[in-house]
């Protein structure tokens, strides 16, 4: 137990060292002061001791003295068009030189800068600060910065090295500022066919690609497809995942793979059998079973696997692993290692991905690491068809992909990278008006200081997987980028605080792969979102995100059209409200009241929504979209029509609001009490909408008229 007489402003201090936060600002206006318990909790996740005074004074000195440990810092993070210092330590009076080892094989010299800094004694050694100067022009990409270190008088030497990371001042490839577009949202998981396994797949993906980008949208942005657990239980949250770098093989369509075509008549009908069940649930208005769904589909993708590729795909397949590495083969081998124990803890020996016990498994299970990665093969290849589809159909972006703010615990990147995170902790979010308890989302945080020494990889080769068949990519929860609530185990959601980032290597480095990919960046900038990040968002050429339903004015009435952000993605809701047929019947609140999550009595808050629409309805009228007594699906086109009203060149359709869906895809603040993620997409009277009923819905194709033709005007 923590020593509960620790000096306070000791542990201030110690936790601003660390950029744990100490205090903040509630969602409406309140000072918080984060308790002792809470910053000695969080500290500890990071390695850092806080327990007594004894310990924090050492814990100071260290975090002070640790950059005069190094020649070099652990990595540089630089802009492109910015003159960026990078302070050298060395034995006080040594010589030292810099230069840059680019990506290209090229190298450049870098000049020394003035520094007046005093030497420190470290350890009984003087060692003295020279600083040197990167200039604005560099190449953008992963470098190298190189230091020499030498004595005039002695033959004493040494070398340093340290990764250099050029990104860009803005993200302006990709710009939208020629012309407005707009967009689809849909949950691909929820969104079937016909030939559906019991969830949307890729080929789904496509056939909506293709559909929208023929109504004119010009991005088709879907859930987060990240990987989830390889064997049942599925996790049915696209925002809980195992690992964000790659993909949910749920999501192939199996008929589409190459080899299919190639297969025996039996093996054929094992393909066949496999579905038939399945596919029946697709036409049914029953919740999603992503395990029935996942085991049917996996028993034809080893069919289909074992049947063998032509050689010609076999040196494809070939390059595809070698390309993706380390990384790939990691992940391969954890996935075959939960199926071999069934999905059980991992024996003490396998625990450790670098152990001996590990490499012995990569041997005994070759073959299945062989299949897991397969599967990433095949679902990188089916997603560039659906991107192919999509520019063809017109789409100036194409798919649009959505990335998680954390991964599952016990997933694979807390066992491939264990050193990347932060033990003991939950990510989530403080109280706000729609979850006054607060979240706590489970997911274990990236440590600042661990990204850091290991040049942002995993946040690198994460968006540069997903990015890989997009043109556009949406961020949730962007201030994860900046910083994010930390709840220590066994604390309340309340209970965290936060813990700052340094977010110019972190938004640096997704616009240096965004760049890279010629791809636009959303982010998710809704909730307690400090004010000068939108800011530092739009200077770095990032979208944000305006819902209607959250955009008020200084009087609490929906703001008026012309004064939204000119530089957001304007959508009527997200995927964490009802879509706007359930909003307009105040389901948001009846829902909250049926799940026990409101603090306050169930007729005042819905009075307060009552009001809340009838600010709504006024607000439309004062535009002319609608009149004295609209039908429901007259407010739900006039909302979007408000959108086009906005000065906003980026706008959103969501598909259940085009269709008249009612319920929620998510209860935040729920677990079990309601089933979130496996809502299948129907319309207002609950009868299922299928991908091949789009095309003549009648509801979705008045409202595209009506949004389009207001777009147009």
């Amino acid at each position: 137990m923590p020593d509960q007489t620790v000096d306070l402003e000791k542990l201030h201090r110690l936790a601003h060292a660390y950029n744990v936060a100490t205090e903040f600002w509630g969602f409406h206006g309140e000072h918080e002061h984060v308790s002792a318990q809470t910053l000695i909790a969080v500290l500890a996740a990071m390695g850092v001791d806080a327990q007594s005074d004894e310990a924090i004074d050492n814990e100071l000195v260290a975090k002070e003295e640790a950059p005069w440990r190094q020649i070099l810092p652990s990595c540089v993070v630089t802009r492109d068009d910015q003159e960026h210092g990078v302070a050298v330590h060395v034995p006080h009076g040594w010589d030292v030189e810099l230069w840059i080892e680019c990506e290209d094989g090229t190298q450049r010299s870098v000049r020394q800068g003035e520094d007046f800094t005093p030497p420190r004694v470290i350890e009984g050694h003087t060692i003295g600060q020279a600083t040197f100067v990167l200039e604005p022009g560099l190449p953008l990409g992963y470098h190298t910065l190189h230091a020499r270190v030498s004595h005039s008088q002695t033959d004493n030497s040494a070398q340093d090295s340290t990764p250099l990371i050029v990104t860009p001042g803005t993200l302006t490839k990709g710009s939208l500022s020629e012309q407005r577009s707009w967009g689809m949202m849909a949950q691909l998981y929820s969104t079937r066919s016909a030939q559906s396994w019991g969830v949307g797949d890729t080929d789904d993906l496509l056939e909506m690609a293709s559909l929208f980008g023929s109504m004119g949208a010009d991005y088709l942005l879907v859930n987060p497809l990240h990987a989830a657990q390889p064997i049942e239980p599925l996790s049915p949250s696209p925002y809980l995942p195992v690992t964000r770098r790659f993909f949910n093989p749920l999501y192939i369509r199996p008929e589409n793979i190459r080899e299919a075509a190639y297969l025996s008549g039996p093996e054929r009908s094992l393909i066949t059998w496999a579905g038939e069940t399945v596919k029946k649930d697709s036409l049914k208005n029953s919740h999603i079973d992503r395990d029935s769904a996942w085991k049917a589909k996996r028993e034809a993708l080893e069919v289909i696997f074992k049947a063998g590729r032509s050689q010609a795909r076999e040196r494809e397949f070939a390059r595809y692993r070698r390309s993706e590495g380390q990384g790939l083969e990691d992940f391969a081998l954890w996935c075959a290692l939960v199926e071999f124990y069934d999905g059980a803890h991992f024996p003490e020996e396998l625990r450790d991905v670098r152990s001996n016990g590990v490499a012995r498994a990569r041997v005994k299970l070759r073959d299945r690491i062989e299949f897991w990665a397969w599967l990433q093969w095949v679902m990188d290849q089916q997603l560039a068809d659906a991107q192919r589809a999509a520019k063809a159909a017109g789409m100036t972006f194409g798919i649009a992909h959505d990335v998680a703010v954390g991964v599952h615990p016990q997933g694979s990147d807390t066992w491939t990278i264990p050193e990347a995170f932060a033990h003991g902790i939950g990510v989530g979010a403080p109280p706000d008006m729609y979850n006054q308890q607060g979240q706590n989302w489970s997911q274990p945080p990236w440590r600042p200081d661990a990204l850091e020494k290991m040049g942002y990889a995993p946040l690198r080769d994460m968006v540069r997987t997903v990015l890989r068949h997009a043109g556009l990519l949406r961020v949730d929860h962007v201030m994860g980028l900046f910083r994010l609530w930390w709840v220590p185990e066994g604390f309340a959601a309340h209970q965290g605080t936060y813990v700052r980032f340094d977010h110019e290597a972190m938004v640096g480095v997704l616009l240096l792969e965004a760049y890279r990919a010629g791809a636009v960046v959303v982010g998710e900038d809704l909730g307690n979102v400090e004010p000068w990040v939108r800011d530092y968002l739009r200077e770095r050429g990032i979208w944000g995100t305006s819902i209607f339903w959250f955009e008020k004015d200084d009087e609490g009435n929906p703001l008026r059209a012309e004064d939204y952000r000119s530089d957001a993605l304007v959508s009527v809701d997200t995927h964490d409200l009802p879509p706007a047929a359930g909003y307009l019947a105040q389901e948001h609140v009846s829902l909250r009241s049926r799940l026990g999550l409101l603090v306050e009595p169930e007729e005042v808050v819905l009075a307060q929504a009552h009001r809340e629409l009838e600010t709504v309805l006024t607000r439309l009228r004062q535009y002319d979209l609608i009149g004295e007594n609209p039908s429901e699906r007259e407010i739900v086109e006039a909302l979007h029509v408000y959108l086009t009203k906005t000065p906003s060149a980026l706008l959103c359709v969501s598909l259940v609001d085009a269709v008249g869906e009612r319920r929620a895809q998510n209860q935040p603040g729920t677990d079990q009490e309601y089933p979130n993620w496996k809502i299948p997409l129907a319309d207002g009277t609950e009868k299922v909408v299928l991908i091949e009923d789009l095309a003549k819905n009648p509801r979705l194709l008045s409202l595209v008229e009506s949004f389009t033709k207001a777009m147009a005007s």
